[in-house]
């Protein structure tokens, strides 16, 4: 993508503003909420997942997934972006109470319609509408095309709670041309999040999948960037977010387990921006901006 000076502009001052308040922020909500978390043994949790136009998917995946789950504390917040089809429909028919269903009311241009950025900037409104309607002490995402183990919270809560952390992440199986591989985490210091780093620090913190985070409520603070899009790299929400995340100090822990699968949505042979850019036109058309 050929970035504008608008582009670079933008970003830089968000790079700038996210580096001089977020670890200012992250302190403060220590000093607010940290004690509240040391007896806590089974907290509510907020699982959110940001969806459009994908009701059958949806509930053929994501949602059983999280209900299945062997922990049981948490709410689960559907948030549609301006979903048209029988999104909404479908969840009201859930018979849980834990579920909740909010569908944005608009979905105005947002971002040049490109199939990249659908990839990299797609989920973020509904993504911060979500973070301000949970109501749980820790939150995770999940998306409405994947599918968790189902000791995914259980596990991954223990092993934040056990070790103190305020973010964690774990492992996922994924699926490309038919081919399944554990992808391994990333290390917030190296040509990932980095590209003039050749070679990742393995003492730096790890991270997975954004299908695998878990983390303390009070970081909901940061939100995801809207203008991600716009960067050179780490265009991406989730690689933005948890760039954000180990720069501002945030205590991170990675859990070397299986948590989570990611598979080729129906009709496609792979998975993530690959996906995307193997059906541009069909992505396009589908995430197309309302006029009004």
């Amino acid at each position: 993508m050929k970035r504008t000076i608008t582009d670079k502009l933008i970003s830089s001052f968000n790079s700038l503003r996210f580096f001089m308040t977020e670890p200012i922020l992250l302190r403060i909500m220590r000093w607010k909420h940290e004690k509240s978390y040391r007896n806590d043994p089974n907290p509510f949790i907020t699982v959110y997942i940001p969806t459009y136009n994908r009701a059958k998917l949806l509930m053929e995946r994501a949602v059983p997934s999280v209900l299945s789950q062997t922990y049981k504390n948490f709410e689960l917040v559907i948030v549609g972006d301006h979903c048209t089809d029988e999104t909404e429909e479908l969840v009201l028919k859930i018979k849980d109470p834990r579920v909740r269903f909010y569908n944005i009311p608009t979905r105005g241009y947002r971002y040049p319609p490109t199939a990249e950025n659908h990839w990299f900037a797609g989920p973020v409104v509904a993504s911060n509408k979500a973070l301000e309607l949970a109501r749980g002490r820790w939150i995770c995402l999940i998306s409405d095309d994947d599918i968790w183990t189902k000791d995914h919270l259980e596990s991954l809560l223990n092993f934040a709670q056990k070790n103190n952390f305020e973010f964690v992440s774990g492992l996922v199986e994924e699926e490309r041309f038919g081919k399944k591989i554990v992808a391994p985490g990333v290390h917030a210091v190296g040509p990932y999040f980095n590209p003039t780093i050749k070679v990742e620090d393995k003492n730096s913190p790890q991270f997975g999948s954004i299908i695998t985070w878990l983390y303390r409520s009070y970081l909901s603070f940061m939100k995801y960037n809207s203008n991600c899009w716009r960067k050179s790299w780490n265009r991406p929400l989730d690689s933005d977010m948890i760039d954000r995340m180990y720069k501002a100090g945030v205590r991170i822990g990675f859990l070397n387990k299986v948590v989570g699968y990611v598979m080729p949505r129906p009709g496609e042979q792979t998975i993530g921006l690959e996906a995307y850019k193997a059906a541009e036109k069909e992505k396009i058309e589908h995430f197309k901006f309302n006029k009004h």
